[in-house]
């Protein structure tokens, strides 16, 4: 009997050695022809560097990505193309990089889910207009309605016509679709506003809820740019002080309102990376987040960012530009303004909220042009499009100082400041010290006041 029981007990030691270990990784593998770019760079849907493969000189590669389940995208220079991975996927890519999207081939695991991306890619190209918020939203809610639900349902019928999908994909993309059609319902009222012309316009009582019925913490979504969209948005339209320029309003909502850690630790960082570069309450806003924030790594990127903003707080002195490009002709540095109060606009002819400002950035120049201040925007746009910079200097007759930055967003005076969105406006007083980094617009009612105080008027 004491035999028998050995024999058994080496047998389950023989049987348990040879289970395998899980594999946490993802083996991506394939052959890019025509690639005169040899880096392979793959990141995450919100652009979070994964990883850079390099290519051979045929243009086959291998390497591991040791990642989530879920949508990742990879690139060659400028194009791209989203793919999806589930840990322990041995999946092979073979592409023609000179076209690309249309040469995609998968062959593996994971093979299946990823041949019908490429297919999904297509037909959303073949839905077009039908599927573009810009010429949709000038539709009454009635067709607008019936469009998105359209859209809906031939892609969600083309979903369920597929085969061999994995369970954890299938409800990824339900969840797109789903999530789709409520991100349009929620931005329906804004974008019909702007693209019908018809500012006062507000949505019947009749119009759906968007985001009636959506689990607002489900974790495993938060990989999806569309589900942070909604959840950020449905969260934002809770601040009732639309006029809050700290930020700190919001972060109290979240506060209040998610109890999910991961999902708050998501909404706040996503916040942050934006809203601490213009917040007009560093200090307070940087106390706030590091409260809430338990993601470690969250926390050290925000409070990176926060130990660079202090050096661009009030009274120290401001990053500087040298030897940009005067319309006027020459060049012109920071060094050159110097003995007046300098009021920048920093743009880009591709930027509508930036255009938006041309009217009372104009009146503005006109009230206090006998003042000791110099307005001066700067263009980031890119060298490629100086033309059109010069062209909309002269069609709009901008007036002020009129610059074109050296290196557009790599420029030191940007990356100086930690410009990541525009319009940016900023003050500098005649020594070449910061008054504001984050200055208040032409259009707010609270510039003149600002200007007024700076001047002594």
């Amino acid at each position: 009997m004491k035999k028998i029981l050995l024999s058994l007990i080496c047998v389950a030691a023989i049987v348990s050695c040879k289970k395998e270990t899980p594999v946490d990784y993802v083996l991506f593998s394939g052959k890019i022809a025509n690639a005169k770019i040899k880096n392979l760079k793959i990141a995450s849907l919100d652009r979070k560097e994964v990883k850079t493969i390099v290519l051979s000189e045929d243009g086959s590669f291998t390497d591991t990505l040791v990642v989530e389940n879920g949508y990742l995208n990879f690139s060659l220079g400028r194009e791209y193309s989203t793919f999806y991975v589930e840990k322990g996927y041995a999946l092979t890519l073979d592409m023609d990089a000179s076209k690309f999207d249309e040469s995609i081939v998968y062959t593996g695991e994971g093979s299946v889910e990823n041949n019908y991306l490429k297919e999904k890619f297509a037909l959303n190209q073949a839905l077009g207009k039908a599927s573009n918020m810009r010429e949709i939203s000038k539709l009454g809610e009635t067709e607008f309605i019936a469009k998105i639900d359209s859209v809906k349902n031939v892609s969600m019928e083309f979903l369920n016509k597929a085969t061999g999908l994995s369970s954890t994909f299938l409800h990824l993309e339900k969840s797109v679709l789903a999530l789709n059609s409520v991100s349009k319902l929620q931005n329906y009222e804004r974008y019909h506003q702007h693209f019908a012309k018809l500012p006062e316009f507000k949505v019947s009582e009749n119009f759906p809820k968007a985001t009636e019925g959506i689990n607002m913490e489900d974790e495993s979504l938060l990989g999806l740019g569309v589900y942070k969209s909604v959840i950020t948005d449905f969260y934002m339209a809770k601040v009732e002080n639309k006029e809050d320029e700290s930020g700190l309003d919001y972060l109290a909502i979240i506060e209040k309102e998610v109890t999910n850690q991961k999902v708050k630790n998501t909404l706040v960082y996503d916040a942050a990376k934006y809203t601490i570069t213009y917040t007009d309450n560093l200090e307070g806003y940087y106390t706030k987040f590091s409260e809430l924030q338990k993601n470690e790594a969250y926390k050290k990127e925000i409070t990176e960012t926060y130990t660079k903003l202090l050096t661009v707080a009030p009274g120290q002195v401001s990053p500087t530009f040298v030897g940009y490009e005067n319309i006027k002709g020459g060049t012109t540095s920071l060094e050159d303004l110097k003995g007046k109060f300098v009021y920048v606009d920093v743009w880009a002819t591709w930027c509508g909220p930036c255009k938006a400002e041309i009217p009372s950035l104009k009146a503005l120049e006109k009230e206090f042009h006998k003042e000791n201040i110099e307005f001066v925007s700067i263009s980031v746009d890119k060298a490629a499009d100086r033309e059109k910079w010069i062209a909309m200097v002269n069609d709009k007759e901008l007036e002020g100082i009129q610059l074109f930055s050296d290196k557009s967003w790599s420029s030191d005076f940007v990356k100086g400041y930690l410009i990541k969105g525009i319009p940016r406006f900023i003050l500098i007083d005649p020594q070449g010290n910061i008054v504001n980094s984050n200055a208040p617009r032409p259009s707010s009612d609270k510039i003149k006041g600002l200007l007024n105080t700076s001047l002594g008027i």
